[in-house]
């Protein structure tokens, strides 16, 4: 039976077990999908020599950047991200051959552009991470300029408290990619200036539990339109298995 899995640490929240195994049963595929949670990156050889059936990985939270140094190989757009969250394991030379690629950029491009209006020209991005890295390419391939924002002062970044009216009325687009609002911390949210939020701005969060996180109740209420990361996750996860699949 092939083995394909998930990489992160925790993952209490996990999406993808439950998809992929519940796609094996439906599809008839000889195939089960299991949490492979470490809490160091470095047990992450131990997964690959323990499970010689191990076909694929997913990667998540707080592996994507620092999984790439595994990596025998990489894809395009892994390499240009910067962020890997799909692993495809063959071999070579009688050894595990390990290609990565990133599928998140397929899944959240192909959610938020039916969404998108000619005056959303700007983007905030909330976090810096391997998610985020992701985001700000996939942004920029719609032809929509980015600036990250994060809580400590780095370069090329905003922070929070210098996020002025100014500057959300010219960022019509936000991005949350950090894991503030997720399940359990539901009454949790980024610190943004929420009443210089209107209805044509377009406010995206890559949490999908709960549904509506309070970055997005703030937003709606604000008029603005919204959307989780539930639509994005079920598209990257068929990418995902798409590349696991593929020749390149």
């Amino acid at each position: 039976m092939d083995k394909y899995g998930l990489v992160g640490y925790p993952l209490g929240h996990s999406f993808s077990r439950d998809f992929f195994n519940e796609k094996f049963k439906n599809e008839g595929i000889d195939a089960e999908y299991v949490n492979f949670e470490i809490p160091s990156i470095e047990r992450f050889p131990e997964i690959i020599t323990e499970n010689t059936n191990l076909c694929g990985l997913n990667v998540t939270i707080p592996y994507k950047e620092k999984i790439i140094p595994y990596m025998d190989e990489l894809s395009e757009e892994a390499r240009h991200i910067g962020a890997v969250n799909v692993v495809r394991i063959g071999m070579r030379k009688g050894k595990p051959y390990l290609k990565g690629f990133n599928s998140d950029v397929i899944g959240f491009t192909r959610s938020i552009e039916p969404l998108l209006e000619p005056i959303h020209r700007k983007a905030l991005i909330l976090g810096t991470g391997g998610a985020s890295k992701a985001v700000r390419y996939g942004l920029h391939r719609l032809g929509i300029e980015t600036r990250f924002v994060s809580r400590n002062p780095k370069e090329d970044s905003l922070t929070y408290p210098q996020l002025t009216p100014e500057i959300m009325d010219e960022y019509k687009v936000i991005v949350n990619c950090t894991p503030v609002g997720m399940y359990p911390h539901t009454e949790e949210c980024p610190a943004l200036p929420y009443t210089a939020i209107g209805r044509n701005h377009l406010l995206y969060d890559l949490v999908y539990n709960p549904e509506e996180t309070l970055f997005l109740r703030k937003g709606r209420k604000q008029g603005t339109i919204t959307k989780n990361g539930l639509e994005m996750l079920i598209l990257q996860a068929y990418a995902g298995w798409e590349f696991w699949h593929s020749e390149d």
